[in-house]
């Protein structure tokens, strides 16, 4: 038999075109010559709903889209479609099967996703093991946990989190066990050097089911934060026989595979990328959804000429570029819904920068940000703020009768001129109708290193979810891989905020970026007690205990009296095992002893 996955781009709550996504995808599996089509986990309505899903009247219209649209699509083919349903007063997240025009039964998720970024237990429940019941009014169509024979196979269903539990999961102890064919529709969000872990849950099969085993996960920036990158796996026996490139920019792409037990040279597993390969791909394709979706019609950056509004100006000029070159430039119009001009660089529609100099502001950084705007094809400007900061301090000398100065008022001094950055910028970006970029980074956010309605200002944080640590090393890489020459200028500078008139670094401020991220993998991915942080470090590292300890009290003073400012960031991305957004995965209390 020949079956076909096909990972597809969704917008939450687009029933028009989500459907017509799954239908040009049916159409194409069909004149492939494909009898069975795997669509992802929830496609129809969107997986990133959230709170929609408490809400009756999405159920109502999902069934209809499905009766309506969906089922009548299946003629000569079993479609396999990731459907919420109501039943019983319950929502249930399932895989609707639909065959030769009917709908045969709704196979319902098991397990629930319900750590890290998923609370689907929240609006879910999970349905038990070896059980289905009839739907009300349709007579012969199930839900529950069942198989379909179709075509000579005996089929079997899993959706996603059904497999990463390898001894309470269907193709073990369910419905699936028992399967010629097990089929995975998958919401599994993208984060770096996550592939490896996925294909160990096919791998979990060996010896266990003999199955043919057929996965496909969601593609694209489908609500705001996750990131889904789109893989198709074939595997058998506990082996992956073949498996897709991620993070495509089409909205739907169709992979076919033909089951044959006699094919012995299967390609395996696609090769890994590097870190910083994936990390590009995704924020590229996060950045053009974030665009289209949001129906703006470019981004604004000021760009400081240091490494994080560097990074994010960069990102924007390669999400143009890769568009391009993957889908061409009438299909990226198209996405996008405007025209990029005939300008042989049309990253200067797309892309605004200003640097913003202050008192404190160097050369360097000015000639760093002028040369990467010229490098890229930006539109770039250039602002004197001095007077607005005088402006803005005299207004409160005047107004309180005590002169402000640099050791009473440091921080003060140093967020007016963060401040009066803002408006300006936002002015910009709401001239070209643009999305303003906020370039924070998770380092920053970890200890509140920013300024709140300063260079926190923005619609979106593209790089909230890595590291300081990370980003450095990512600019080397970039300037070798993506060849530009005036990286060079950004990477060879120390870090600084450029706020004070005496030196200043953000490592001075804080302590080493790569000492920040070992103590914040410590205590909030490994969970660690602060107390036993610095005796940890002080066997990996050269430093003395006394300052791991100093360093690590102040991590975690800084941490817990942040919360707040990680409450206000703008959207982000979740690009690694862990973020610390609130909206997301980072809910902490904002007052803590």
């Amino acid at each position: 038999m020949i079956v076909a996955s096909c990972p597809v781009n969704q917008t939450p709550l687009d029933w028009d075109g989500n459907v017509d996504r799954i239908l040009k995808a049916t159409n194409q599996a069909r004149e492939k010559g494909a009898r069975l089509l795997l669509f992802p986990e929830l496609c129809l309505s969107g997986y990133g709903c959230e709170d929609y899903f408490l809400m009756p009247w999405l159920y109502e219209e999902a069934f209809i889209r499905l009766e309506r649209d969906i089922v009548p699509a299946s003629t000569g083919i079993l479609l396999a479609v990731g459907v919420p349903v109501s039943f019983q007063g319950f929502h249930y997240n399932t895989l609707a099967i639909c065959i030769d025009g009917r709908l045969h039964g709704l196979y319902a998720k098991q397990i629930l996703a319900n750590e890290g970024v998923f609370y689907e237990s929240r609006w879910f429940k999970p349905w038990p093991s070896n059980s289905t019941k009839e739907l009300p009014g349709k007579p012969g169509v199930l839900i529950g946990d069942f198989t379909v024979n179709f075509n000579g196979m005996k089929v079997g269903f899993e959706i996603c989190e059904d497999a990463w539990h390898p001894d309470e999961r269907p193709a073990v102890i369910g419905a699936a066990r028992f399967a010629d064919l097990i089929i995975n529709a998958s919401a599994s969000n993208f984060a770096r050097g996550k592939l490896a872990d996925r294909h160990h849950v096919v791998e979990t099969l060996e010896g266990r089911n003999d199955a043919w085993y057929l996965y496909a996960n969601l593609l694209g920036n489908e609500s705001g934060n996750l990131i889904f990158d789109g893989e198709v796996i074939l595997g058998k026996a506990g082996k992956v026989l073949a498996s897709s490139p991620i993070l495509s920019m089409e909205e739907y792409r169709v992979e076919v595979f033909e089951l044959d037990e006699k094919r012995t040279n299967w390609p395996g597993p696609l090769q890994e990328e590097s870190d910083f390969e994936e990390f590009t791909a995704a924020v590229c394709l996060g950045l053009k959804d974030y665009l289209r979706k949001s129906r703006s019609q470019g981004f604004t950056i000021s760009l400081s000429g240091g490494a994080d509004s560097s990074v994010c100006a960069v990102l924007v000029a390669e999400m143009l570029k890769r568009g391009i070159k993957n889908l061409g430039k009438i299909e990226l119009e198209r996405q996008l819904g405007f025209e990029l001009g005939d300008d042989p660089h049309p990253i200067s529609k797309l892309l605004s920068c200003a640097y913003q100099a202050c008192e404190n502001s160097g050369s360097t950084t000015l000639n760093a940000a002028e040369k990467l705007a010229s490098e890229l094809g930006a539109e770039f400007h250039y602002w004197d703020l001095r007077e607005l900061v005088q402006d803005y301090t005299s207004i409160i000398e005047n107004s309180t009768q005590q002169k402000l100065d640099w050791k009473t008022d440091d921080l003060c001094l140093q967020n007016i001129q963060a401040r009066t950055r803002a408006p300006g910028i936002w002015m910009l970006a709401n001239v070209r109708k643009h999305l303003l970029i906020s370039t924070s980074n998770r380092s920053e956010g970890d200890v509140g290193y920013c300024t709140m309605d300063g260079d926190t200002a923005g619609c979106l944080a593209p790089i909230a979810g890595v590291s300081k640590h990370f980003i450095r090393q990512w600019l080397v890489w970039a300037k070798e891989n993506l060849g530009i020459e005036s990286l060079e200028l950004v990477i060879s500078q120390a870090p600084t905020a450029e706020l004070r008139p005496t030196a200043q670094t953000d490592e001075g401020d804080l302590m080493p970026y790569d000492l920040l991220l070992e103590i914040e993998e410590l205590f909030l991915l490994e969970k660690v007690s602060p107390s036993r942080i610095a005796e940890i470090l002080s066997y990996r590292r050269s430093e003395s205990l006394e300052y791991l300890q100093n360093c690590t009290s102040k991590f975690i003073s800084m941490w817990k009296r942040n919360q707040w400012k990680r409450e206000r960031l703008a959207p982000s991305f979740h690009l690694d095992n862990f973020n610390i957004v609130p909206r997301s995965m980072g809910r902490f209390p904002i007052f803590s002893a």
